[in-house]
């Protein structure tokens, strides 16, 4: 179901720091995170998404999160913008 989101999504943003960026600009719809991306490089996006009270929405994997962005390599954090 997520993956269909980043699909249909008119505009996404892909990777953790336009992400926060994104988030804290207020342009962010949803936020996908992917299961078996490092914690590390997602936690401060999950914060800040918290902060701003955007919904998180947790997906098993990087790379068919990738695949559904159009990309040929694993996306740990996507953003649906407005």
């Amino acid at each position: 179901m997520s993956y269909e989101k980043v699909l249909q999504a008119n505009k996404i943003i892909i990777g953790t720091k336009q992400t926060v960026k994104a988030i804290q600009s207020s342009e962010v719809l949803e936020v996908l995170i992917a299961e078996d991306a490092d914690r590390k490089v997602t936690s401060k996006v999950l914060q800040v998404a918290q902060e701003k009270n955007i919904p998180v929405v947790k997906v098993d994997s990087m790379k068919k999160l990738g695949k559904a962005c159009g990309i040929e390599v694993g996306a740990s954090t996507v953003a649906i913008i407005k």
